[in-house]
């Protein structure tokens, strides 16, 4: 893509399409693998913004759960026995490392390691 047709691509480009395509970018900066890619059982790092952060409180174990999409797929992250994490809330861009797992359909990494990425870096 030439310079001019790729600031055309960026004026016409939905800022979601945009986004996506920045966090693509992060994958490679952080030697990550996309989520698209994930397969259960494997241990990864991923990289991503949390698009949304729900406790569920419960009599048993509560759950921490942040939904972290990285412009090509998303996965749950689910902290057991955690009510509140200081940091992870929606729009934060995070890098976490885990064994992938399945819950309802959807691939999850239970108590990963994470780091928090500082805003705007």
């Amino acid at each position: 893509m030439g310079k001019g047709q790729s600031l055309l691509h960026r004026l016409t480009a939905s800022a979601e399409n945009l986004d996506a395509a920045e966090l693509r970018e992060e994958i490679k900066q952080h030697s990550c693998v996309p989520m698209q890619e994930l397969r259960r059982g494997t241990c990864v790092q991923v990289v991503g913004r949390l698009r949304a952060v729900v406790y569920t409180p419960s009599e048993t174990v509560p759950t921490l759960e942040a939904e972290l999409f990285d412009g090509t797929d998303s996965l749950d992250l689910v902290w057991l026995g955690r009510r509140r994490i200081a940091g992870v809330e929606p729009g934060r861009r995070v890098v976490a490392r885990g064994r992938v797992g399945e819950h309802n359909g959807r691939k999850v990494i239970y108590n990963p390691w994470y780091e928090l990425l500082p805003p705007g870096a």
